[in-house]
């Protein structure tokens, strides 16, 4: 795929309608870049004007906050928020709930203002929007399908119907599973866990989520951050299961079934 920086289009002299934040997970972890290039493809498909920062895009600096570095923490914000005020940022979309809390509600303090969404929320504006066109009879078509609420999403953010009205355009029965929105279960990656082994216990939490979200009986655990997607997948290979259900992000599964 062919995707613009930030710095070839400020060099034509344009600017695009939106900066896709990739992240960590999305720029070098394989699993998520799946997500990233699955999202790309939809922002291509639907004519959305976007361009990344490329090598210029540091990390936001959430693991180092949460594992308590404040001072790193200030020193890579300080980084990016000069990168994105350079070329005057206004709107920015992130497909990992942690760089978008972090872009949203921590950087404003330090001088970075933006608008920051999350592509979940964007996904259900161009579907609202008609410019996401669905197949009548997609592969997602009579599959079962539980979605797990992110932290960073759903109690930090108050985002839990966005991620949910998109999947309800496909033709497939959503699932709840038993501790689910304000009530749901963290897979174990925030709070910096992702980057460390876990303290010892008689269980691991993300095996924990897993089993709830297998007792559902969904083909599919639609997720909506790399983390999560991560920590579910491994609790899903524990159990076993992983010929049977399959872990995807929201945006793997629209790109999936657009018409």
């Amino acid at each position: 795929m062919k995707v613009n920086t930030m710095a070839e289009m400020m060099a034509n002299g344009e600017m695009p309608e939106v900066l896709f934040w990739v992240g960590c997970a999305g720029s070098f972890d394989q699993r998520a870049q799946k997500i990233t290039k699955a999202f790309a493809a939809i922002l291509e498909k639907v004519g959305i004007k976007f361009a990344i920062l490329g090598k210029e895009e540091a990390c936001t600096g959430d693991p180092a906050r949460r594992a308590g570095n404040e001072f790193l923490f200030q020193m890579m914000a300080y980084q990016n928020i000069q990168v994105l005020n350079g070329y005057g940022i206004k709107k920015i979309v992130t497909t990992c709930p942690h760089c978008f809390n972090t872009l949203k509600n921590e950087y404003p303090e330090l001088g970075g203002n933006y608008e920051v969404i999350h592509h979940t929320t964007l996904l259900q504006e161009l579907i609202n929007d008609g410019r996401i066109k669905m197949k009548e009879a997609g592969e997602f078509k009579g599959k079962k399908i539980t979605y797990h609420d992110s932290c960073y999403l759903g109690r930090a953010n108050n985002i839990y119907e966005a991620p949910r009205k998109v999947l309800e355009a496909l033709d497939a029965e959503l699932v709840e599973m038993k501790r689910c929105k304000s009530n749901g279960l963290c897979c174990g990656a925030g709070g910096s866990q992702m980057f460390k082994e876990d303290e010892p216990g008689d269980k691991r939490i993300n095996i924990d989520r897993a089993d709830e979200a297998l007792v559902t009986g969904a083909n599919i655990i639609a997720s909506a951050c790399p983390f999560c997607n991560t920590m579910i997948t491994d609790g899903v290979k524990n159990r076993e299961k992983e010929q049977e259900v399959v872990v995807l992000d929201i945006a793997e599964i629209i790109a999936a079934n657009l018409s």
